[in-house]
Order: C-alpha cells, then structure tokens, then sequence
C-alpha cells in the first residue's frame, strides 16, 4: 500500500529537463522543459537549478513512426503489442501506427478493430493508433471504422501475402475513395501493379539477390504510383504512398505535388541504409517489398527528403518467426518478407542521412511532419499543452548492434552486426520514463491514439 502510494505521488510532480540541445522553435537551443501529468508545463531558455542537466544530448520530441506489423491479435507469435512497444521505445519512438494486415482477423471492419483494440490493452509501451484495411466488397464498413477512430486506411494494389487481404481494383478504389475523402484522412497505398510476373529465371536462382530484385522491377511501383495520382486527382481524396522505393517514381509525386494534389511520400529506413549490390545471396532477413535497390537509386531517394519530395521516414516493421524467413535455406523466392526495425528508425536513418542533411532537416522527418500526417496535433513538436513524448539520445555516438541489443521477439534483424550512429539514452511517453539504461523502467505507459 505504501508503494502504491509513493508511485502515485512521484507521478504528481513536475519533471523538469535541461538540455543544450532541446528542438524548440525548430533549432537546437539550450533550455529547461517541464512536463507533469503527461503534458509540457513550462519551457525556459535558461537553466534551473532544480532540472536534470542532459548536457550536450539532444532533447526532442519522440520519433513517430506511422508504419508498422504488430501481427496482434491472430499471429501475436510473430510480434504483439508487448515487445513491438518495447523495441520501438528502445529506439527512441513514442508513438506507433499499426497496419490493418498481419493481424487475425484483418481490421477491416468494425467488430476486428475492437478485437484489436482488446488485443493490445495493457501492453502498451508507447502511444498505438490503427489503420483500417480497405479491402474488395469493405467499403460500406470504412466510415464505422473511421468513426471509431482509426488514422487513415491502407490499400495493396498487388497480393499483400496474406490471403485474408487482397488487393484492391480501379473498382474498389472508385467505391471508397469518395468515403474516405468526405472525412480527409489519408488512403495509404502499397504500390505494386502488374499483369504478369516478370521472366527473370528467379526460379532457378532462388538464392540470389539480384535476380530477386529484377523479380520486383521499378515499373511496378512506377506504374502503381501513376494508378494512384490519377485516382487522387479524380476522387482529390487524400493519397499516401508508403515506402517508395523506386527514385523512378519521384518526378511523378513531384509533378503531383505540384499540381496541388493532396498527396504525400515516405521511404522506409532500410531504402536509404542498405544498397542492393552489398546485400549477399541467401540472405533473407533483407527480403522485403519494394525490394532494396541499388546506392544509384537509393542516393536519390536521400535527396528527396531535401527536395520535400519524400514527407518522412518509416520503418515498415514486419518481423516473421524464424520457421518462414527461410534462413537455412536462403531460399528468397519461399521466404516471408518484411525487415524488422522498429528500434531503429533513428539511428539507422540517421547515419543513413547524416551526409546529406544537417540533423536540424532531419528531426522534422521523425517527430513533426508524421505527427501532421495523422493529426496528431499534441505531439511532434516541444511547446506548452503538448504531450511530453521525448528521447533523449547522442547523435554522435557510435554503437554496433548485437543480438542482445534487439527488444522485438525475434533476434531476426538485417542491423545486426551495423554500426549505427547514436545512441538512445532515455525515451519518455506521457511524461513517464519507459526506456533508460538500455532497458525498460517502466511498462504499459502508452495510450491508443484515436482519432475523434
């Protein structure tokens, strides 16, 4: 009884961090954060002499990453709520959004998204927000799932692995776009598009990379892409294409933008980190789809986030148990795809960028432009009244990842053995610290976030 009270009590006092380094006003300053219950109380630019002095670590608002695998309910055994929040913490992420598919039943109508949202109490260690799937025939169920509180919808226009999940048609996407768009959240598509597989011999070379790249061309994703502005310039229904992976496909999202058509961009972390020529053969823990593409392609994928081209930066955390990732084997052509990386979208991205932009353009990419995409309008951003979502992590430091280091069920990861630039000293959801010391402190902090 005692420690209860205690617990409640310390929960109840203002916190305050000094830092030479807060992300206020969009630079690097020094200054004294305050937060309690949750939210920022008072901002300083001076020290306090009762603040915890960070020193020279970078104070900023927790990294929001809107593109992830969960897989619960249904396959909880590939991931759950549990350890996926555990690893996007570790790396410094305070607010995830989980993907309609992976999970059994699928979230695409309103019964499956309340078995999701029962399937996740409790084990929530940062802040969760839904998707729903559109799906053939599902249209006349998305505006119940949309006033249930669910971000945006997602979309495959190719076979999404998951037979439960198919691919939608012009048809379909004539039927729900007007739906969604009457409500102004996003329709996030896979784009993929294809009559036929291409004749590329993958059969007979099930091991190798390249020919597993040439098995997923650009044309695909490029025609996809050309599918999809049409559709939004007809339906102006907003349309987000998630992990473009094709530099091909740019100009077009370009032009788009340009026309003035509601239309945003992301690429995941491991399009900018990897390159196909140093991807070994056999190797299927870097099997994912968009296929990791050559440095040629990906080096303009970076330019793009200085362009504006590209909005921000995902991970696309899709993790798998080690019985279907093939790794004995190495069979590409048989193994599931998806890259597990929810840790990792700010280090990895990071010393992916580093060389491209300053650290000042990069941290928009994590916190503000994704918090604007699914309107969460208290986070991305350090001012008073928003919700004390932090990390607090060294840009400079160099770590390489071991096994150990990994907080997802599966020690499966491609950024095993990297040496990754920044270290994650402390993330803070809702005001209370979840991650510190290379382990969680404390556990079920987070909340759903629900679109109302």
């Amino acid at each position: 009884m005692l420690i209860k009270k205690y617990t409640i009590q310390k929960s109840l006092q203002e916190r305050k961090l000094y830092s030479t380094k807060v992300w206020l006003g969009d630079q690097l300053q020094p200054a004294t954060v305050s937060f309690k219950n949750g939210s920022i109380t008072a901002i300083d630019l001076e020290k306090h002499p009762d603040a915890k002095d960070l020193g020279n670590a970078v104070l900023m608002p927790g990294v929001i990453d809107v593109h992830v695998h969960i897989n619960e309910p249904g396959r909880t055994e590939w991931e759950g709520f549990e350890t996926g929040t555990q690893a996007a913490a570790a790396g410094g992420t305070t607010t995830i959004i989980d993907m309609p598919l992976n999970a059994s039943p699928v979230t695409t109508n309103l019964k499956a998204f309340q078995e999701k949202l029962e399937a996740s109490k409790g084990k929530l260690n940062t802040n969760v927000g839904f998707y729903a799937g559109l799906i053939p025939g599902n249209a006349p169920h998305l505006e119940a799932l949309i006033q249930a509180g669910v971000v945006g919808v997602k979309c495959f226009l190719t076979h999404s692995g998951i037979d439960e999940f198919p691919n939608v048609t012009e048809k379909d996407l004539d039927e729900a776009m007007p739906i969604i768009a009457k409500y102004n959240l996003p329709l996030l598509a896979h784009c993929e598009l294809y009559d036929t597989e291409m004749d590329c011999d993958f059969d007979n070379n099930p091991t190798s990379y390249q020919h597993y790249l040439a098995s997923r061309p650009k044309k695909w994703e490029n025609d996809a892409i050309d599918l999809m502005i049409r559709m939004c310039r007809k339906h102006q229904c907003p349309m987000h294409i998630v992990h473009v992976a094709s530099a091909e496909a740019l100009i077009k999202i370009e032009m788009a933008k340009k026309e003035g058509l509601p239309i945003t961009a992301e690429t995941c972390t491991q399009y900018i980190y990897f390159n196909a020529e140093e991807i070994p053969d056999g190797q299927t823990i870097y099997k994912c789809a968009p296929p990791i593409r050559e440095r040629a392609n990906n080096d303009q994928l970076k330019q793009a986030f200085v362009t504006g081209v590209l909005d921000f930066l995902t991970t696309d955390h899709s993790p798998a148990p080690p019985t279907i990732k093939e790794l004995e084997s190495g069979n590409l052509r048989k193994a599931w795809g998806g890259i597990a990386g929810i840790q990792f979208l700010l280090t990895a991205s990071w010393t992916a960028l580093k060389g491209t932009m300053p650290l000042e353009h990069f941290i928009p990419l994590l916190t503000s432009k994704p918090a604007h995409f699914i309107k969460a309008n208290k986070k991305g951003t350090i001012a008073v009244g928003m919700d004390a979502d932090f990390v607090i992590w060294n840009p400079e430091t160099k770590n390489t990842i071991t096994e150990a280091d990994l907080f997802f069920r599966y020690k499966i990861s491609p950024y095993i053995s990297q040496t990754l630039c920044g270290e994650v000293l402390e993330t803070i959801v809702n005001g209370e610290t979840v991650y510190q010391h290379k382990s969680i402190q404390n556990k079920n902090k987070g909340q759903w976030l629900l679109q109302k």
